[in-house]
Formats: C-alpha cells, structure tokens, sequence
C-alpha cells in the first residue's frame, strides 16, 4: 500500500471543531478540540480499517490473533496524527483559532488498559504489526478503570479507580453486531447426536455477553492498521424484572453487576478468594469472546474449520490466556464437531505461547475446585488432554514416573491445582522467551522437564520496542537531530522510523565533536522539561546540569529498588562527611506502582520516601543529591522520563529478568545502562559493546553457585563498613525518627534471607556508580558514549521483533 493521501486539512478541521462544539473554534475548551481532533482522525482510520481488512479477505491472508490481558497503548492522539500525517495541519488549526496544540494533547488521558512492560510490549507489537502490514487483530478487555491511580500520602501509595472513561473514548467504534455469549458454571451433559455418536455438551448457568469495541492503530508510511479488538461484558438479560418488582432491587440488577465487574480493574486483588474467582472469570471472558470472534470470521471466508491454522496464528501473551486451549478444543470439538485428534492438531498447529517470567511463583494455576464449578466442561478437556500428553510421556521415556508427575497438567500436591504454563506449552506449536539468556533459562530450569519430552518447541524472540512512540513522539530533539544526520521522512532514504538499523550509521558520528555537544544539548533540553514538571508537581528545584539517575518500572523485590535506595543512603552518608569534596551532583528519580497487596514494595515506596525527605532538606548536601519519586506512573509520564535520563538503572538480580524493554528504550534515547548480566541487558551490551556498559554484580551462574555455597547475607554485613552503616541508619529509624522501628523488619529480611542478593551485589554497584560518576565529570566522554549506545540500537526494534515472530512463529506465507 501506498503512503495516505491526506484528506482532513486545515479548513476542514476548523469546520468539524465548530460542529461539534457549537462554538466558534477560538471559543472551544481544549478537551473538546482534542475530541474533535481523535475524533477526524478516527474516521480517516475507520477508511483503512475498511481497506485493510477488505485486502486481506480478498487474498484470503492468514492473521495473527494476539490474545492479551494488557494493552498499555497510553495516548493516542500525537501517534495518529504523526501516521496519518495531519500534525501539520492540526497546530495550524489550533494557532489560527489561538489554541496551543501541545495543551490540547495534554488533554487526552492515557488509555488504562494496561500495567507494566507485558502490556507496553503487546502496545508496539500493534504499532508495528500495523506498520509492517500484517494482517492482525489485538484482543483484550475493555476496563473500565485500569489498574488504579496511585497516590502518595504521608510517603505511602495509596490506591484510587482510574476513571478514564469518564468522559467517554474519543477513539473506539462500538461494534454492537459483534455480540457472544461466554458461559460460567452449570453442569455437563452426554447426548446423542443425529449419526447416533455420543458426545458432552456444556449447560452454563450463566451467561454473559460479549460486545467488542476496535480501537484502531495505524500504521506508521503505509495505510494498513491493526486493530486492538476490547470486549465489555453485560448480562444476558439486563435485570430481573421480577425482583425488581417485588421491590427487591439489588436481586434484580445482581446479574448485571455481576457482568460489569468483569469490566472494571485489570489484575484483581488474588489475596482472597473473591479476587481469585474474579481474575479466572476474567480470563475466560476474553480467551472465549476472542476465539468465538475469529471462528465466525474464518467460517465466513472457509467451507470449514479443517483449515483453520492455516488461516489464524493465535498467539497467548503469557499464560493470563491459557484458557484458550481447553476452550478452543472445547468450541471445536462440541460445538463445530471435530474429532478429538483433529481439534487437538488445529490446537498445536494454531496456537503458540510467550513466556515473560523465570520466577516460579509467578506461573499460574488454577484450583481443580474452581475450575470444576466455573468451567466444568473445559476441566474435562484438560483430565482428556493430561492423559494423552502423559501417555506421550510413558511412551517416549519408559519408567520415569517422576516425570510424568512433574510434567502432569494437574499439581497432586496439596491443594489440586492446574498448571497453565505447562498447559500453554502442550497445546502449543511454538514456545518462545524474550531473550537469549531467558530463553536458556526457560529450557534449562522451569521448564527443563519439557524441553527434555518436545525440545524442538522452544526457540526465542528478543523483545523490542517502537521507535515512533518512544523516540520519535517522546523526543522530538533528538529525533530533529537523527533527521538532520541520517534524514528523515522524504528525504529519499530510508527513515529511521520504520528502518532503525540505520542508527548505525551513527556510530562514526561518535567521534564528531560538533554531533556531541548537540546530543547534549538535546539531552539537556529534555531535563530541563522534567525538572520543571517535577517542580510544578512536587515542588522541588531540580538541577538540570545534574546526572539524572532514573529507576522506573514495577516496585517488585527482584528489581531491587531497594539496591539502589541504599546506593542512595550510602551516598548520603558520604557527602555529610565531607561536604567540602567536589561530588558530581546527582539527581536520583523513582516512578513505579506496587500491587496493592504486595506490602514489601510498598513499604519500599515508603522507604524512598523517608530518605527523600530527609535527604533534600539537609542543608549540608546543598543540591548535590536529590531523591524524587514522581507518582502514578504510566505511559504519558514514562514519555518524559526515558528523553531526559542520563543513568538507566537495570539492576535486577541475573536470571530473573526475562528481557526488559524500558532498558532498551532508555539506551534508544541516548542512556547509559548501570545493569546486572541479565535479560535483554547481554544482547545490549554485546550490540554497543560491554565496555560501554557499566555492569556490575553476580551473573545468572554466580548468583546458582552463590546460593549453592550456602549464601549468608550477614557476612556482608559484618565486612562492610559502607553497608553496615547503611543498613543500621534505616533499622535505627534515621529517615522515620517519629517510628524508629519502622523499617526494622525489612532490614532483618535482608540480613537474614536477602532473596535476591542485595547485600551480595552492593559493593560492586557502588563500584559501577563511581565509575559512572567519574565518566559523567568528562562531559564529551559520557556524549560519545551515549552516541555509542544509541548506534547499537537498531535491532531492539519491535518491528525486528515481530519480522522473527512472522518468521519463527507464526509462519506468515508472504509476509
């Protein structure tokens, strides 16, 4: 497909403000532009739906079905413009009527469909299947608050609904025709069908309706789109017009209550049993809706469903979706009347899975109890599905009970539980991890036992990240100066937008001083914009000349903020004894939600918080080091964090880390990485050159032998001066004085168990900060450094990425 003709300009757009306000366009609020704005640009995107999706039926293209529970799009509006190619006419628009066009996108909430990097890696993964014309569909759930609001009180978060469809959604189209029923409960039955054959059929006890809404996500230098495809829930039937007549009106709306929540917080809280019930149903909602959705669209285009992996790649995004396989047999088998065996090929032929985690705990399963009473027929599929597998098993590795006990999809220790990974796996043509090391990992240790019975199933695909969000959008310095060296779009070469690995063209440009003092007058640029944000919402006066050492993403032990939180104390403590010494001055930045039942992390949280406020307010440190943390993490605010970061901090304990994309979108805007030999961290490091890097700490082996060796973290303690006299000012209550005792509990942790190696790392992190301080002090060293970093960048591309799904995976013909 050809580049889009342009069709909204600038009179058209004045025109349709005006309609839909009923005001003069220099008399409209700025929430009103921006809907109108999404709005024009909506209908152009419905234009290429319509094109793309003709395109495909008529060349009878195999699609790509990716099944989420996150889609963390973030804002849409600077994105849509930008690849419909209306941004130019937008601010002319918007200066004529004396409207600033950069508040009118400010306007816009981000989308609360997501969390952390699974949902942000599923957003690119649309951006650029979208991009490189593949023939796509995103599914997820339409919530209704997204994970929540966080908001600090007295240094702790507390946790409010983030209300982003209050106002409505200026950018999905309702496709009410689009409607499914998705069961729960109720029993299952044998009958006789018409060839006189016995079969099950499933009797739900309740039923739910599935509605999609499309939220349309262009291509960026071509007219194809993909389409993130929401599903809301609602009741089969809307109240229960005898109990509201009998006056008993909470009866008669129980049902549609019941429904909604299915709509309302990504991730319940799973600590009751309430939250557990509520996140399964969740799952089957959208694996349900999903696969009735591209059955019917395949049906429409086939005589059958004998082809139907060759024409639907169904791809599960960890294990959130593995529901989709007992429904899948289920929907093949009882209700289109498959055989056994050829429901199960379709199954292994079609679908394929992401793993995103090494931590066992993080797996999921399902107690057999509530399967059986909320999917008693998928429970059924699964006991088949196990026998068959487990017969595989004997057949192939005689003797060895052992195995078929550890590979079994059903947990006999204590509790019955079912296993999902392993049941992803099973079912599954391909299984992938997201780096090199994890995808070594994953085969050699959670999922050793399997890769010994179907070793040829495992492979990796290394995650990347969309240049047009999160260098293009969220940089446009930098991305003024990469058109200005490589050029840009219609320039004749290739853009470095939809073509990253010309990035590389920049590394003679390392050794230009003139390129070097523009990257850092585009990175001071960029941190001169943050810390006024941070004054505006904190309030604090931030040095913009200062290292900005940033640290964002989930607060989870194994991400050790808290290692760099007492890299901070440490420091701290340093300047007071000798505030007369010249230090680099350092700001050191936080952002990042705790899962609201997770009372370590928040209490870390808490932590950053104590020692900010006691580190900024002692004169004798004088600015020279800052702690903030900026609340309520999300997209838009991650868009002004990774342009202004000099120092990414990557540092969670080697081998847990499945890959990380905030590293790679850290180094894409010109960072340097302070990071452990971990995930996507290995494959950075060996593109832009080890020594480039600033890697400290245990190695995925060191940290296996460490353990092994019997690991006492008070050893450490006891030897370290530094760390002894950090540890002993947080138990003390120095940062809590009015509750001395407060972080007692997390220090003893540490000193009795440190699970992930903190105290075992911190001398050597302390190392790699010096040695980052002493670059940042040669300010032309740190920029060819930093150009270094950004050159090697250009195979972290998710376009990259998803060019070796089509290859590895799905098995795109022609694409």
């Amino acid at each position: 497909m050809t580049t889009p003709t342009t069709k909204t300009d600038v009179a058209t757009l004045l025109d349709r403000v005006e309609r839909e306000s009923g005001r003069a366009p220099d008399q409209t609020s700025l929430e009103v532009w921006m809907r109108t704005t999404a709005h024009a640009c909506r209908a152009e995107l419905a234009q290429r739906l319509n094109h793309t999706m003709r395109t495909d039926r008529q060349r009878g293209a195999k699609r790509v079905h990716y099944l989420s529970m996150e889609f963390l799009m973030g804002r849409a509006l600077t994105n849509a413009l930008a690849a419909l190619e209306l941004d130019g006419s937008f601010r002319e628009a918007a200066e004529r009527a004396g409207v600033d066009p950069g508040e009118v996108l400010e306007r816009e909430p981000d989308a609360a469909l997501g969390n952390g990097g699974l949902g942000r890696l599923a957003a690119c993964f649309l951006d650029s299947l979208a991009t490189l014309g593949v023939p796509s569909f995103g599914y997820g759930l339409r919530y209704a608050y997204g994970m929540f609001d966080q908001r600090i009180r007295g240094g702790q978060q507390l946790e409010e609904p983030c209300d982003w469809l209050r106002d409505g959604n200026p950018w999905e189209l309702h496709r009410p025709e689009l409607r499914f029923g998705v069961g729960f409960g109720g029993h299952v039955e044998t009958y006789t069908d018409d060839e006189g054959g016995e079969r099950r059929r499933w009797r739900p006890a309740q039923i739910v309706r599935a509605t999609a809404y499309d939220f349309i996500v262009p291509g960026h230098g071509t007219e194809r789109v993909a389409v993130l495809r929401q599903w809301q829930a609602s009741p089969d039937q809307p109240i229960d017009f005898a109990a509201f007549s009998r006056g008993d009106y909470q009866a008669a709306g129980a049902a549609k209550l019941a429904a909604e929540t299915l709509n309302w917080v990504l991730y319940p809280d799973d600590s009751t049993d309430a939250g557990r019930r509520l996140r399964l149903r969740q799952e089957f909602f959208l694996v349900s809706a999903s696969l009735q959705d591209l059955i019917a669209r395949h049906l429409e285009d086939n005589t059958g469903l004998s082809s139907l992996a060759e024409r639907a790649a169904i791809h599960l995004n960890d294990t959130h979706p593995a529901l989709a396989v007992p429904e899948l047999l289920r929907l093949l088998i009882d209700v289109h009347h498959l055989s056994w065996d050829a429901a199960l090929a379709q199954c292994r032929a079609a679908l394929s899975y992401t793993n995103h985690t090494l931590l066992p705990e993080a797996l999921e399963t399902w107690p057999v109890a509530m399967l059986e009473e909320l999917l008693p027929r998928h429970l059924e599929l699964i006991y088949e599905l196990n026998a068959r597998w487990l017969d595989h098993v004997r057949r192939h590795f005689p003797g060895d009970e052992e195995l078929v006990a550890r590979t079994s999809l059903v947990d006999e220790g204590g509790q019955r539980r079912v296993r999902m990974a392993p049941l992803s796996i099973i079912a599954s043509k391909r299984v992938n991890g997201v780096s090199k090391l994890h995808s070594q990992l994953m085969v050699e240790t959670i999922f050793a036992d399997y890769a010994k019975i179907v070793p040829t199933r495992f492979c990796n695909v290394t995650n990347g990240v969309t240049p047009r969000r999160w260098l293009a959008q969220a940089n446009p310095a930098l991305a003024a100066l990469l058109d200005a060296r490589l050029g840009g779009a219609g320039s004749g070469e290739p853009d470095w937008r939809t073509h990253l690995d010309r990035l590389a063209e920049l590394e003679p440009l390392a050794e230009d001083p003139e390129f070097r003092r523009e990257l850092l007058a585009a990175k001071l640029h960029n941190k001169a914009l943050l810390a006024k944000l941070i004054r505006r919402n904190l309030g604090l006066p931030i040095d913009p000349s200062s290292l900005f050492d940033v640290q964002i993403k989930r607060i989870h032990e194994y991400k050790r903020q808290l290692l760099n939180l007492l890299h901070v104390v440490a420091r701290y403590q340093a300047i007071c004894d000798e505030p007369e010494k010249s230090w680099v001055p350092r700001t050191v930045i936080f952002a990042g939600k705790a899962a609201s039942a997770y009372v370590t992390a928040k209490q870390i949280i808490r932590l950053i918080h104590d020692v900010a406020r006691v580190v900024n307010g002692d004169p004798r440190v004088h600015g020279r080091l800052r702690l903030v943390f900026l609340p309520n993490y999300g997209v838009s605010l991650a868009e002004r964090l990774f342009p202004a970061a000099d120092l990414s901090e990557q540092i969670s304990t080697a081998g847990k880390e499945a890959s990380g994309t905030g590293n790679m979108k850290f180094a894409l805007n010109g960072a340097l990485t302070i990071g452990t030999w971990d995930g996507a961290n290995i494959e950075m490091a060996e593109a832009v050159g080890r020594e480039h890097f600033f890697i400290f700490g245990l190695d995925a082996e060191g940290v296996r032998a460490t353990r092994a060796a019997g690991y006492a973290p008070r050893e450490h303690y006891e030897q370290s001066p530094t760390l002894r006299r950090v540890l002993d000012a947080i138990a003390e209550g120095v940062f809590s004085p009015g509750e001395p005792e407060r972080y007692r509990g997390l220090v003893g942790q540490l000193l009795e168990r440190d699970t992930y190696l903190l105290l075992a790392d911190f001398a050597d992190y302390l190392a790699a900060q010096a040695k980052a301080d002493a670059l940042f002090e040669r300010p032309d060293d740190w920029a060819r450094v930093a150009a270094l970093n950004i050159a090697g960048m250009g195979s972290f591309s998710s376009d990259r990425t998803i060019r070796d799904y089509v290859e590895t995976i799905w098995e795109l013909p022609g694409e």
